[in-house]
């Protein structure tokens, strides 16, 4: 399996709910982690909520900084359009998704970034497949 490391500033909204759409959508072809460069510590409840809406339950997560993930090679490192480069991150491949910050958004705004966020973890779950 391939490892995949998606990284926002607090490891709160974006990240979260695109390692739990790695966890849901890419079983057996990836394993995934998130992480921020400056955690919060909590998941935003608005996170929970989105995900609890497709089935998921972001309860389980935790908000951790970049020094709690397993320091290996990761296939891709993921940042979610929020500044953060990651130099420190070894990685094969490297993109930013360009995400609006969801934080503060209604629950319908946060929802349709939800959505853009499993649309773009499906995508790179499939270009995975293809590279195997």
């Amino acid at each position: 399996m391939k490892k995949v490391l998606f990284v926002c500033v607090e490891n709160s909204c974006r990240s979260q709910m695109a390692e739990a759409f790695g966890k849901m959508h890419g079983k057996g072809i990836i394993d995934v982690y998130s992480s921020g460069s400056k955690p919060s510590g909590i998941v935003n409840p608005k996170a929970i909520a989105a995900m609890a809406g497709v089935g998921y339950d972001l309860n389980e997560h935790i908000s951790v900084g970049l020094d709690k993930i397993p320091q290996e090679k990761y296939e891709y490192a993921i940042t979610m359009g929020c500044g953060d480069e990651c130099p420190m991150i070894d990685a094969n491949n490297r993109e930013d998704w360009a995400l609006p910050d969801p934080k503060h958004m209604s629950p319908e705004e946060f929802n349709k970034v939800r959505d853009i966020i499993e649309a773009e973890v499906k995508g790179l779950i499939g270009k995975i497949k293809t590279e195997e």
